[in-house]
């Protein structure tokens, strides 16, 4: 079997294996970190011991996601080296800088104020305190910023010139860091943050109700959670529409492929399901709406479509990954869009956090947005392929001289730390959103945190 795979498809394997596992922690920490800046500011708006308790409840949380990120981040960094050092020295003058702005600017920032917010509630004012969970809240959407900034230089780079030892050098910053596709892939990626841990936040809060529904936190919990859905799934949709009409100007084989268009052709089909055959150039047991894929993608009945025989079929991605992985992403985001609104429904109706059925839907779709999120990646960088810079530098250029019994062995110890070092992270996180956060049962009307009974000392 192992003569099946070389240097080049092993370092693929590898850096796609760390960085499904990496992308979870982030997302989950971009999105709690604004959870938690939300629910100190409400517990200091209105006094409600509720918002403080929860938030109590999720820092530990996010302590431990925060973590994992930083440790699974590490090793992401290292392969640049060891796998992909040609990569490295062609871009490095380009994504160097901006992955120590992120470094500077983001990662800093949130180590800077993480121990205020995770130690500091008896130690600081409240307002300084609140001060340190916002900018913790801010450093990671500063991350988010650079990391996209750099992955979209990656797919349309701009704002560069080529030196003479062929190493990509900076022109314009401007032009790199807001390349054409950075701001739609921000915002998809930021949506996608909020919205995974808005499903995780209501599953959790789904969970305690179903043994409980009148339990106050969970209640709270769920009630924000299903806002987060109701508003922010429709705009991921239109996000993803602009998103998508960006990658049909600047990446057609991408789109060509999540779209299984291997002809061009005016009023092209939109295939909902079907097997795209690289061989034969069909997509095989299709159904499809005759010409919806023209009105989806340039909103037109009879405007043409470029496929993928339109490029050389050495430069067509893996088209039956991305057809597949678009598909599941816009179905699950399709369900978070009926969760929503189904869900304001309830709200109107007075029988939100008492619909069993609705309860245990939203407990299933717990982790749906980080499927949602694994499934977007894979479109990205599977259909940004054959290219690590997109139209310039090809994977197979991008590789370390390096032979494959070498990366097979940093892939299999890879696989066995990962699993032994992060499974019982995630075991642990599973036990505490186990814990009922209602357990102390404390009133409203009397909370041990508030700004209007806090200790004199503490309101400095």
């Amino acid at each position: 079997m192992f003569e099946y795979f070389d240097a080049l498809l092993l370092a693929r394997i590898q850096f796609a294996f760390t960085i499904t596992f990496h992308i979870i922690f982030p997302a989950v920490s971009i999105g709690l970190a604004s959870f938690l800046a939300v629910l100190e500011g409400l517990w200091l708006i209105t006094g409600r011991s509720v918002y403080i308790e929860l938030f109590n409840y999720w820092k530990k949380i996010f302590a431990i996601t925060f973590g994992m990120g930083v440790v699974s981040g590490l090793v992401m960094s290292y392969q640049f080296g060891t796998n992909w050092s040609v990569f490295s020295d062609k871009t490095g003058p380009v994504l160097g800088p901006l992955l120590g702005y992120e470094v500077l600017s983001a990662f800093f920032l949130e180590a800077g104020f993480l121990g205020i917010m995770l130690f500091g509630m008896d130690r600081v004012g409240k307002k300084l305190h609140f001060f340190a969970t916002f900018l913790v809240a801010i450093g990671t959407l500063f991350s988010a910023f650079w990391i996209l900034s750099v992955n979209s230089w990656m797919q349309t780079p701009a704002g560069y010139s080529i030196n003479e030892v062929g190493q990509f050098i900076p022109a314009d910053w401007f032009e790199v860091v807001f390349n054409p596709s950075f701001p739609y892939r921000f915002v998809h990626m930021v949506f996608a943050a909020y919205l995974s841990t808005s499903f995780i936040v209501g599953a959790v809060a789904a969970y305690h109700l179903l043994k409980n529904t009148a339990n106050q936190h969970a209640r709270t919990m769920f009630s924000l959670a299903i806002w987060m859905a109701t508003l922010v799934a429709p705009a991921q949709l239109i996000a993803g529409d602009m998103h998508g009409l960006n990658t049909l100007e600047h990446q057609p084989a991408k789109v060509a492929a999540m779209e299984g268009h291997f002809e061009t052709q005016k009023g092209a089909p939109l295939y909902l399901f079907g097997w795209p055959n690289m061989q034969t150039g069909t997509v095989d047991y299709a159904v499809k709406i005759p010409k919806m894929g023209s009105l989806i993608l340039k909103h037109g009945w009879d405007e043409e479509i470029q496929g993928l025989d339109a490029i050389p079929k050495e430069d067509w991605p893996n088209v039956p990954i991305v057809f597949f992985a678009f598909r599941i992403m816009v179905g699950i985001g399709m369900a978070m869009i009926a969760i929503g609104l189904f869900g304001l429904l309830l709200r109107l109706k007075g029988t939100l956090y008492t619909n069993r059925l609705y309860l245990r839907a939203a407990l299933i779709m717990g982790p749906a947005g980080l499927l949602a999120l694994l499934a977007g990646w894979f479109v990205t960088e599977v259909g940004r392929q054959p290219y690590t810079v997109y139209g310039l530098l090809r994977t197979a250029d991008s590789v370390s001289p390096i032979a494959a019994p070498g990366v097979w062995g940093s892939l299999i110890a890879l696989v066995f730390v990962y699993f032994l070092v992060f499974t019982p992270g995630i075991i642990y996180i599973l036990r505490l959103m186990k814990i009922d956060p209602d357990a102390t049962n404390q009133p409203d009307d009397n909370p041990p945190m508030s700004p209007v009974n806090m200790p004199k000392e503490q309101h400095s």
